[in-house]
């Protein structure tokens, strides 16, 4: 006796907290008995079915989806238990998007920066420079460990040129030792290097206007007297001749020194282009940092130095800055061939595509790079469904023999497919007929067109939301940076989409159609064109697949049109999936039929001949329990979900059905007649039972009992009986209940042909038993010479009748072993035969003497009595011609002579007569 289970209750989620996609643990009570019972699990309101996997009663592993709540509740939904509770909750964290790094405001100065030369460790980037000790204090590093910093300062850091330097930071770690008077020596020095920045040449330029105004007064002073003293007149311009003994000075100081000068410009030269270097250095490094920082996969840094370096020397005019700008370029160039390559490599993640596009933005790559890699992603998606078309082709012909091989999914590694995950039907098999075998080192057992279509659907579930999200952040402009906004791409980019969006709805319609012709090419082939079936088709003939795994396929089809439409595909895009959906429903519904039809065939094979106490053997029991189990089978193909049609409804798929359940029951029909008509050597027959109060009213029934054919006869009629009375009128009901139509044809059929065939087999068992005992009236009346016409007074009931008795009370008790509602019928039809033949025989005698006469009467009314139970119209008419054709008798002696002697015989045959009695049996209604 079943007991309803509890419903799910879960307990426990570890990790409570992540964002979507997280693979989290459930754990509770009544999660489920197996995979085929777990039909439902929510996190925060969305549907996690898809990424279940249970594992046991108490723990489910699944994946959280992008669910539009922050934190909600987990719901687990089993058919045994149905809709569960949840005591803990889960908080989904809202991912942002991080896009590449922004441009800097502030330009660094690139003068009293380390030598980086000697920091091997370290890039060169002008981004990652830092200024020599700004404090001007001796550091002393202290042990403050680097965690407890970041714990202490969470999002600071202690670099000074980052963004987000901290001052505590850098004193504790760089001068936690020192002390005081040192700090505040430091803090001049900043204030000095602040106003020395500040002040600039400028401030040397003032410092200096008191000594020229000096040397300019002084000179003045000198002129006036010379002129005074007349020294100018006497003897020449004083002055000139100062200035001739100067150039002679000047000429032989050069001459003597012109080597040292030469020596002194070369080295002003060189420190000039020294300076230059450590002025630009940023540009000179650029194109060795860019190769570093492409084989480190930094590309953001990459974009942010190429940018500041087309800022400052984007427009050079000089000649060495443009040849090293033209390296720069040079390298970017074969940056965005590489970005480009690894965008249109296949597979990439959604986050990947993304980012490798706004690289190709943000490096202003040729052409439109977004679209190329729509492009690429339709043309591989396309590639892969047919590969592993051609995959499970070959593997099943590799598993003709019996054995199976292992296939791999896109990545390389073995892993069950998620809609694989889902539950399987029930046991897959109706009465132990059919189920799916297992293995342990074969992921999924079963045939290969089910594995191929719950990949394929596994590719597009997978591919096509990433594929149709692109799509969308390609139209709404989403996929570039605030450069590209500002550089006008965002606005080109959604032109390019709306001029493409006709392009894109094919891609999207090539997909779908492919995924149904593929899924028909496997599952119904007769459904496509022989081109068609030359592109798409290829699966060997005659593995076409029963019910259970055709029912799996149409589950794996629904979850996947659920999970495209969920994407907000137009539903014109995804009407070709509803096509393929209804056709697998009503090839499901049809197939189901016919083979449910074989194997009710196979049930006599099952017949066991044990007899319950209704007189019935389990035969209608199984008969009704496979129709019952492929109805329950076909409960998910006809039911009719949102935007399906009902199969039912559809008038050719209606005749179709009716006319298989016919089928079926012409099927039960023939197999009960067959049960019938078989000797004990063309069936396997096992124990009989008879489950009566009463010892064994018949010698062949025993421990070990092979029916004989009219015990046979006898268990087929009260199957026959069972079966008008419940077991049609119960199917009728079923049918109803899982939306059959033209039921009431399907139940009138059904009860013609079994009362055809109850009316057949009850008319030969009669025969069989009825004729011996009737044929043996004659012999026996007349045994001995016997006439009517000269014979002794009577004395009682002649040996003859009693053992006509004996034989009606054999057959009473055959029937009555088997079921008691038969007995009636039964006897009533032998008790006619009998009253006919006593009729006949006495009609037949030409007359009867005293004694005769009354040895007549007493036979008659002893037959009549006895079976006065069973008595019809007809018996009772055949009883009075017979009493009729006597001699009446007008002695009162005759008269107490006959009633003493049916007393007599009654009381001597009281044991015998009893199972006639009332209380044995109902009379039979006629």
């Amino acid at each position: 006796m079943s007991r309803t289970r509890q419903p799910p209750l879960v307990t426990g989620i570890s990790p409570n907290e992540g964002i979507p996609w997280t693979k989290v643990t459930i754990r509770g009570e009544n999660l489920g008995t197996g995979p085929a019972d777990l039909i439902g699990l929510s996190i925060c309101g969305h549907n996690c079915l898809l990424t279940a996997q249970w594992m046991s009663a108490s723990k489910i592993v699944c994946r959280v989806g992008p669910a539009k709540d922050d934190k909600g509740e987990i719901i687990v939904t089993t058919r045994s238990g149905g809709n569960g509770t949840s005591t803990v909750s889960f908080k989904l964290l809202k991912t942002e998007k991080i896009g590449i790094l922004d441009q800097s405001a502030v330009w660094v100065d690139e003068m009293n920066y380390y030598d980086m030369r000697t920091d091997k460790n370290k890039s060169i980037s002008p981004l990652s420079l830092r200024p020599a000790n700004p404090l001007g204090i001796e550091i002393d590093k202290g042990k403050v460990p680097q965690v407890d910093l970041e714990s202490m300062f969470p999002g600071m850091s202690g670099d000074i040129t980052s963004e987000n330097f901290s001052a505590t930071w850098y004193l504790i770690e760089n001068h936690s030792a020192t002390s005081f008077d040192q700090l505040r020596v430091a803090a001049n020095n900043l204030r000095k290097q602040a106003n020395k920045k500040n002040e600039g040449s400028l401030a040397y330029v003032k410092g200096g206007l008191s000594t020229f105004f000096e040397a300019q007064d002084a000179l003045a002073a000198i002129h006036q007297k010379l002129e005074v003293d007349g020294t100018e007149k006497v003897g020449g311009s004083m002055t000139q001749k100062l200035e001739n003994i100067l150039n002679r000075a000047s000429d032989t100081a050069d001459t003597l020194f012109q080597e040292v000068l030469g020596r002194k410009d070369k080295a002003d030269s060189t420190r000039n282009a020294l300076n230059v270097l450590q002025r630009f250095k940023f540009l000179f490094n650029l194109p060795l940092n860019i190769e570093r920082n492409i084989q480190k996969g930094d590309y953001d840094v990459v974009i942010n130095d190429y940018e500041k370096a087309k800022s400052l020397f984007g427009n050079t005019e000089v000649q060495v800055f443009k040849k090293v700008y033209a390296e720069v370029e040079t390298r970017i160039g074969a940056l965005r061939s590489l970005l480009l390559d690894k965008l249109l490599e296949t597979p990439s993640t959604l986050h990947d595509q993304k980012r490798y596009i706004r690289y190709l933005s943000d490096l202003h790559a040729p052409g439109d790079p977004a679209w190329q890699c729509i492009v690429a992603q339709h043309r591989w998606i396309l590639q892969l469904m047919q590969t592993w078309k051609d995959n499970y082709i070959q593997g099943q012909k590799g598993t003709a023999g019996g054995t199976h091989s292992t296939t791999l999914d896109a990545e390389g590694d073995h892993r069950t497919s998620a809609v694989g995950r889902l539950a399987q039907a029930d046991r897959l098999n109706r009465g132990g007929g059919f189920q799916a075998p297992r293995g342990e080192s074969w992921p999924f057992q079963g045939p290969q067109q089910v594995a191929f279509v719950e990949k394929l659907t596994d590719v597009v579930i997978n591919q096509l939301p990433n594929f149709w999200k692109l799509w969308i952040s390609y139209v709404n402009g989403s996929l570039f940076s605030e450069t590209g906004e500002k550089s006008g791409q965002v606005e080109k980019s959604k032109k390019n989409a709306r001029q493409r969006q006709n392009d894109f709805k094919k891609m999207i319609e090539e997909v779908t159609h492919r995924l149904v012709k593929l899924v028909r090419g496997a599952l119904l082939p007769s459904s496509l064109t022989e081109a068609e079936l030359r592109l798409y088709g290829g699966w060997e003939a005659g593995s076409e697949l029963t019910g259970p795994w055709l029912t799996q396929v149409i589950h794996t089809v629904r979850v996947s049109h659920e999970a495209l439409a969920a994407l907000e595909i137009p539903n014109d895009l995804l009407q070709v999936i509803q096509d393929l959906l209804l056709d697998l429903r009503v090839h499901c519904l049809l197939v189901t039929l016919q083979q449910t039809a074989e194997d009710i065939k196979r049930l006599a094979e099952k017949e066991d001949w044990v007899v319950d106490n209704e007189g019935i053997t389990s035969l209608p029991a199984q008969f009704e329990q496979s129709m019952v189990q492929m109805l329950q089978s076909l409960k998910g193909p006809t039911e009719c979900k949102p935007g399906e049609v009902n199969i039912f409804q559809l008038e050719r798929t209606q005749d179709k059905a009716s006319e298989l359940c016919m089928t079926i029951m012409k099927v039960f029909i023939n197999c009960l007649e067959q049960l019938s008509t078989k000797t004990d050597g063309d069936i396997d027959t096992s124990h009989i039972s008879v489950d009566i109060a009463s010892p064994d009213l018949f010698s062949s029934v025993h421990e070990h009992f092979h029916p004989t054919p009219e015990q046979r006869l006898l268990l087929i009629l009260s199957n026959c009986s069972y079966l008008e009375k419940h077991t049609f009128l119960n199917l009728a009901e079923h049918l109803e209940r899982h939306g059959f139509l033209g039921t009431e044809k399907i139940t009138r059929v059904s009860m013609d042909l079994v009362r055809a065939l109850d009316q057949r087999l009850f008319e030969s068992y009669v025969e069989r038993k009825a004729d011996p005992i009737v044929g043996s009236l004659e012999p026996g009346m007349y045994a001995g010479y016997f006439d009517w016409r000269d014979c002794s007074p009577p004395t009682g009931v002649r040996n003859y009748l009693k053992e006509a008795l004996v034989n009606i009370i054999t057959v009473h008790a055959e029937v009555f072993a088997v079921s008691k509602e038969l007995v009636p019928r039964v006897l009533s039809c032998i008790v006619e035969s009998v009253a006919e033949e006593m009729s006949r025989l006495m009609q037949c005698v030409s007359s009867f003497s005293r004694n005769g006469a009354l040895q007549a009467r007493l036979e008659i009314c002893v037959l009549r009595d006895a079976l006065q139970l069973y008595l019809t119209t007809e018996s009772n008419t055949s009883f009075k011609q017979a009493l009729e054709a006597l001699p009446q008798l007008h002695n009162g002696a005759d008269k107490k002579l006959l009633e003493e002697l049916l007393n007599k015989f009654k009381s001597s045959m009281h044991l015998q007569l009893t199972c006639f009695q009332p209380a044995s049996v109902l009379p039979v209604k006629r």
